[in-house]
């Protein structure tokens, strides 16, 4: 019985093997010569945008839209910052020639703020001044607006150094010394607004350093930095566009 069933297995298994590979069939097909890949060319750089000027004309800052900001070292531990809220400009725009144009602005140290979170008193019970950023604008250690109420800028030379990249150097007049000072100037674009279509809205950001002691204020030092950094924000309206 067992060499019955042996047997059957023996058939079973020859039948499900299928016919045997003939040498042919069992030569090693030679590989496929291989394609060389044609080279991709590079993709073509994205032409730079447009950059569109609005028209030549004088422009007003709009204080709405505008920053003034001052950052100083403290301890050399950190970039102590505070702002000014109360600035004007005035920018004489052309479009087709930057050295054409010219820019004056005026700035009223009695607006610096600071944040002071402290009781200022408390802390200083000597001080005259009933807070941190009164004593910054009033004291002659400072800004001595008493004496001099305006900190003014007035352009002498504005140079592109790209299709919306400059410098603007002027006349800085701070505590009644007049000093040179360069800003690096990004132009951002003209807008019309809804409300104004004729109008030209054109926008700046700006940065640029001082050194204070240059203009005669070295209080603080040398806890608080010589250099002072300054960041500007503005956009400016165009004056006189023709009414809609």
């Amino acid at each position: 019985m067992r060499l019955f069933l042996a047997s059957v297995s023996a058939i079973a298994l020859v039948a499900c093997s299928g016919p045997a590979s003939t040498p042919a069939e069992t030569a090693e097909t030679p590989a496929a010569a291989p394609v060389e890949a044609t080279p991709t060319a590079a993709p073509a750089e994205a032409p730079a945008a447009e950059v569109k000027y609005g028209k030549t004309a004088t422009y007003k800052l709009d204080p709405t839209h505008a920053s003034l900001t001052w950052r100083v070292k403290h301890m050399g531990l950190s970039n102590y910052t505070a702002r000014f809220t109360n600035f004007d400009a005035t920018l004489d725009f052309n479009s087709d020639d930057a050295s054409a144009t010219s820019l004056t602005a005026t700035i009223d140290p009695t607006s610096v703020e600071t944040d002071y979170p402290g009781d200022f008193k408390a802390g200083h019970p000597d001080s005259p001044y009933n807070s941190f950023d009164e004593e910054l604008s009033q004291s002659p250690d400072y800004y001595n607006a008493g004496a001099f109420p305006e900190i003014t800028f007035k352009s002498t030379d504005i140079t592109t150094t790209g299709p919306d990249t400059g410098t603007v150097t002027g006349d800085l007049t701070f505590l009644g010394v007049t000093k040179p000072v360069t800003l690096d100037v990004k132009y951002n674009g003209v807008a019309n607004f809804p409300w104004a279509p004729e109008e030209d809205h054109i926008g700046f950001s700006a940065t640029g350093t001082l050194t204070r002691s240059e203009f005669g204020l070295s209080a603080g030092t040398p806890y608080v930095g010589d250099e002072v950094e300054i960041v500007i924000e503005a956009e400016f309206a165009e004056v006189g566009a023709p009414a809609e």
